[in-house]
């Protein structure tokens, strides 16, 4: 909850990994607040009255994924909605014509999301690009190799999500404006 408000403040595409993988790890205590309560809040360290605030934001994801009918794949809606967001930022980035370095970024990006696009991810651009960096991250919390190629392309990835966060969030504050 903490974790997640710091990130969704500080840069939307951490906030978005963030909670996709919240929602695998109550998919993973099969959407059971005591078990998550007895065996995942702990490893939080924090105060008892923290980890009640905590506990009851799972037990809100519990009820939102369950109403949202997301339990066994998909996303909750206010997740959704930052992806939202970010595609509709990326969007306008695409059509201003003073980002020129943004577009050079994302085309030079395009050829690597199109190829996962090709191999049956579904979704926009930034959908796939954030699918892919959670696939990475995926692939790093198993240990699992990483090729060369693939780390190639997630690195440029990466870059290009990081750089579409920063300017989301210069947006948001004020720092630039888009036509």
């Amino acid at each position: 909850m903490y974790i997640a408000r710091k990130k969704k403040k500080e840069n939307i595409a951490e906030y978005i990994l963030y909670m996709w993988q919240i929602e695998d790890i109550i998919r993973g205590f099969n959407f059971d607040i005591e078990r998550i309560k007895n065996e995942l809040i702990p490893q939080y360290h924090e105060t008892e009255e923290r980890c009640k605030d905590i506990c009851q934001w799972y037990s809100e994801l519990i009820n939102m994924m369950t109403i949202e009918g997301v339990k066994e794949k998909g996303h909750i809606q206010i997740v959704q909605n930052a992806v939202i967001d970010l595609t509709d930022i990326h969007l306008r980035l695409l059509s201003d014509t003073n980002q020129i370095v943004y577009n050079s970024l994302f085309y030079k990006t395009l050829p690597y999301i199109l190829e996962l696009k090709n191999k049956n991810s579904e979704g926009n651009e930034i959908e796939i690009a954030l699918n892919a960096l959670y696939g990475l991250m995926m692939l790093r919390i198993q240990k699992k190799e990483i090729s060369e190629g693939t780390q190639k392309a997630l690195n440029q990835i990466s870059t290009f999500i990081s750089t579409l966060s920063k300017l989301y969030q210069q947006e948001k504050l004020g720092i630039i404006e888009l036509d």
